[in-house]
């Protein structure tokens, strides 16, 4: 069995005062942004710090290549929540939507980030322990959605992303649906960029969030726009107002730079250049050759740089108890499937040491002659390269 979780659990969204504003499915004078909740904390051992601490921010969110991403749309009455109204009464609000032309913008959306030629695969399942992203589209909650591997800390009857309008009837529906299925791709909000150096007007700001659609508290305004993302959870230097990860601002919210004073910024919509960069730089389609063969007793060295991964195929010849291991003070994320005939690959258990005086450790029954695939994907080493796994 994987290693307890070395994380903790963040607050999740909770609604108690809706005022309206997102009832209205026709188009806005202003945009309904995304409040993207607080991640999980990694807990970490004292000594982290530095490079290793910086290494874990930018991956540590992230699916290793090879992933399946099973998505699932909430579809049964019961599915939803009471929320309190300002006036003090109480509404249930749905999960569902019986919009199938409302679901064909997520699924699109999906397939468009797939198109790049990805790593990842994004699957529509009909149960819901079946699926790692659980997508709502209760009314009133906006939009929003977890970050990257921070879905896996929640139950089946918990959403991991929400629509709060009717994306098929509204005119960013596209570039949205794009928007939240970043953020579980494990990407921030690129206006948050530190290298951006965007100064803003902070009070109008405030004011400018607080109306309505989004009808914002402060708290929320400074955490999803004026809040600075850490250095370490940027990649590579620059900063891309056109990416789908970064708001539109109309004029006389920011100060400098001053071309988007007077302006504002508009990102040109869909996925920018950057974003595409970005994403296969991350999750690299794998291939054939890219997988090694471990056998039981044998060290396989992982000469992996920060963020890149290894892939083993494992085929059991007796059914047993099997360990396995990596090896070197490393921070890594190891994860092992069943390679089924015909069939996706199977998840069956993974461990995450990152960050911790430990060594990823993964000990488990295996059955004589089935194949399991086993992902390594590494955070930091102590020393490039001195590092390695085994199964015995």
């Amino acid at each position: 069995m994987a290693r307890p979780a070395t994380k903790r659990r963040s607050t999740k969204p909770v609604v108690v005062d809706i005022t309206g504003g997102y009832e209205s499915e026709a188009p806005v004078e202003h945009k309904h942004f995304c409040a993207a909740p607080p991640p999980i904390q990694r807990i970490t051992a004292p000594d982290v710090s530095g490079r290793r601490l910086e290494l874990l921010e930018t991956f540590g969110k992230k699916w290793v290549s090879g992933t399946t991403l099973n998505y699932y749309f909430y579809n049964r009455a019961t599915d939803g929540r009471t929320v309190r109204l300002i006036d003090g009464s109480t509404q249930f609000r749905s999960w569902s939507s019986n919009s199938e032309a409302e679901k064909n913008v997520v699924r699109n959306a999906f397939k468009t980030w797939k198109n790049l030629g990805i790593g990842l695969e994004f699957k529509e399942v009909d149960n819901r322990e079946d699926a790692q992203i659980r997508i709502a589209f209760e009314r009133g909650d906006g939009f929003w959605s977890y970050m990257g591997r921070d879905i896996l800390e929640f139950p089946a009857n918990d959403r991991t992303m929400n629509f709060g309008v009717n994306l098929a009837n509204y005119p960013d529906g596209p570039d949205t649906a794009l928007h939240e299925i970043g953020h579980t791709l494990g990407f921030p909000h690129e206006h948050q960029n530190p290298n951006a150096g965007i100064v803003w007007d902070e009070e109008k700001v405030y004011a400018a969030l607080a109306a309505p659609p989004n009808q914002w508290n402060r708290d929320k305004t400074f955490w999803n726009i004026i809040r600075k993302i850490p250095t370490s959870e940027v990649r590579g230097s620059n900063w891309d107002p056109n990416s789908v990860m970064h708001y539109p601002f109309q004029p006389g919210l920011i100060k400098q730079p001053a071309q988007y004073a007077a302006s504002g910024i508009t990102p040109a919509g869909g996925l920018s250049a950057l974003d595409k960069e970005y994403i296969r730089q991350f999750y690299p389609p794998l291939v054939k050759s890219d997988y090694k063969t471990l056998t039981p007793f044998q060290s396989e060295p992982l000469a992996l740089t920060p963020g890149q991964q290894a892939n083993f195929y494992l085929t059991p010849t007796r059914t047993r108890s099997y360990t396995i291991q990596t090896f070197g003070e490393s921070d890594t994320v190891m994860v092992l499937y069943e390679d089924a005939p015909g069939a996706d690959p199977i998840y069956i258990t993974g461990d995450d040491d990152g960050g911790q005086d430990y060594n990823a450790k993964l000990t488990l029954r295996l059955v004589r002659d089935r194949r399991y695939i086993l992902r390594v994907r590494l955070y930091s080493a102590e020393t490039p390269g001195d590092t390695a796994v085994m199964v015995w």
